[in-house]
């Protein structure tokens, strides 16, 4: 019979956990995933999920941060100042003939 290994990660204290935060609010949008994948790699197994909750992050993020950090080519299609590619983020409310607002 199969049981599942308990994993048992390293946490830090919560000195380091509060200046982690504490530097994480400062970053932008990209630094965040990057930041948040680099530690969660130091840790080894169990980071990401240990990371995930300590930052509020999601593992999506997470591994987006691992594609931006493992191919620079992902970084430089943000352009200089902004936080993502062209096209990204949510779209401008184009109002209908005869709309006031958003429904």
């Amino acid at each position: 019979m199969f049981f599942a290994e308990k994993i048992d990660v390293t946490k830090y204290n919560q000195v380091t956990e509060r200046l982690m935060l504490t530097h994480w609010s400062r970053l932008s949008e990209p630094l965040r995933r990057q930041y948040a994948y680099l530690e969660a790699e130091k840790l080894g197994r169990g980071g990401k999920t240990y990371i995930s909750k300590l930052l509020g992050i999601s593992h999506k993020a997470i591994r987006k941060g691992e594609a931006e950090v493992n191919d620079p080519e992902l970084l430089g299609q943000i352009p200089a100042g902004r936080q993502r590619r062209a096209g990204g983020g949510r779209k401008k409310f184009c109002p209908l003939p005869g709309q006031v607002g958003p429904a």
